[in-house]
């Protein structure tokens, strides 16, 4: 077992990655591909997935002996108790974007308060699908799995199981270890998944799953967690620290001695501890609707961070929010553009960096310990001057690290049951 490895899978909103970390905790492999379609398609997680081990040393894969999977936090699939997706439109996920205002009321009403009542919960998203099942007459019996529990449901071959953190915006209460308000007593019920602790062991992979990626019979599938904790995992922050992920989205992620709760904060524990924090539906995707990488990167060198913009933007992707507030109705602020690219690229940048201060405002409102430093994690942690602006911002240590992964994170949690007797 000295020479065992473990896998992690990251599949994060606009693609899949895996690490491949050694007994001793360092990094051999990390390799990453865009979706194969989108990430609304289920069978093209197990595609991506599928293409991405077959990047790896098949030597190396024979000896991994546990492996975890992480997804976006509130994509969500109507599926079949053999994890075959819907018929028609209900073989596609809705998004962890996708708010259903029509359902809001209603989820409300069941989950009675926490990040299952809003628009933007996976509560809404599930009424929405079922409701969808209802009108164009397919029955069911249905399962309701998260991005992560349906892939994780694949590698064993069985579609039980869901992990709690990713299960917390369809009403999975922590504390109390049940489902909040009067989810429990819904005529689907049945649908909703067996909650396990992020970390615990499933069981081994199953034997179609082992062969299509590579791997041994006996490797453990562990219950893994949501994107943004599995890149909380790869940082290992230390008392005083929070946690940016720049992203397509935008999360910040701090441990706390005490949940906290509030519209449009999560609470989760991840490795024994209370992780709070939040998700915008604003971040570096927004960047990529008017710019490049390339561009991003030369106009990047041009800012100047001692010399504000004064322009206030807003850049969500569309209308609705969900921290640091939670309003479906809120509307993106594009404009007006300036003429200079670099301007408008700052701006942007100045509007993000802005609901970042925000963000982290509301959870020391809400109760979380004061912070001292930021621990800034993917693809906009490789801008120096974005880490700029946000340090002025902020007026904290910021530091960026783009090499650790949630990728990295899930491995390392993967690994943690190979040390279990």
């Amino acid at each position: 077992m000295n020479k065992a490895l473990a896998l992690g899978v990251d599949l994060g909103s606009s693609g899949l990655r895996i690490a491949l970390i050694g007994p001793d905790g360092e990094q051999l492999i990390e390799e990453s591909s865009p979706y194969p379609s989108s990430l609304e398609e289920p069978l093209g997680w197990v595609e991506g997935l599928t293409s991405l081990c077959g990047l790896l040393p098949a030597a190396a894969l024979k000896r991994v002996r546990a492996l975890a999977v992480d997804g976006t936090s509130g994509t969500l699939l109507l599926c079949r108790a053999d994890g075959q997706p819907g018929p028609g439109c209900l073989g596609q996920a809705l998004p962890y974007h996708f708010a259903c205002r029509e359902q809001a009321t209603a989820a409300a009403a069941m989950a009675g308060s926490g990040p299952a009542a809003s628009a933007n919960g996976s509560l809404a998203r599930a009424l929405h699908l079922l409701a969808q099942a209802q009108a164009i007459g397919a029955g069911g019996p249905w399962l309701l799995r998260h991005q992560a529990d349906w892939l994780t449901g694949w590698l064993l071959g069985d579609w039980s199981w869901g992990e709690e953190g990713n299960n917390l915006r369809l009403g999975w209460d922590l504390q109390r270890q049940c489902w909040s308000g009067s989810i429990a007593c819904q005529p689907w019920a049945t649908a909703l998944p067996a909650i396990r602790p992020s970390g615990a062991v499933l069981g081994r992979i199953a034997g179609k799953a082992a062969q299509k990626l590579g791997l041994a019979p006996g490797c453990q599938v562990v219950a893994g967690s949501t994107d943004a904790n599995a890149g909380v995992l790869a940082a290992q922050p230390g008392k005083g620290d929070g946690v940016t992920v720049l992203g397509t989205t935008l999360v910040l992620k701090q441990f706390s001695p005490r949940p906290i709760e509030g519209p449009g904060i999560s609470c989760h524990r991840v490795a024994g501890s209370w992780l709070v924090g939040g998700a915008s539906n604003a971040g570096a995707g927004i960047l990529r609707r008017f710019f490049s990488d390339s561009q991003i990167e030369e106009l990047s060198r041009q800012i100047d961070p001692r010399q504000p913009t004064g322009l206030q933007l807003r850049p969500l992707p569309a209308r609705g929010e969900r921290f640091p507030v939670d309003d479906p109705e809120l509307e993106p602020l594009l404009g007006p553009r300036p003429i200079s690219d670099v301007r408008y690229l700052q701006a942007l940048l100045e509007g993000l960096t802005a609901l970042e201060k925000q963000g982290w405002q509301r959870l020391q409102a809400a109760g979380a310990p004061a912070l001292e430093r930021v621990i800034t994690l993917g693809g906009g942690a490789r801008n120096p001057q974005w880490r700029r602006l946000r340090q002025q911002s902020l007026g904290i240590p910021v530091l960026n690290r783009p090499g650790y992964t949630a990728a990295l994170g899930m491995a390392r949690l993967a690994a943690t049951a190979l040390q279990k007797p």
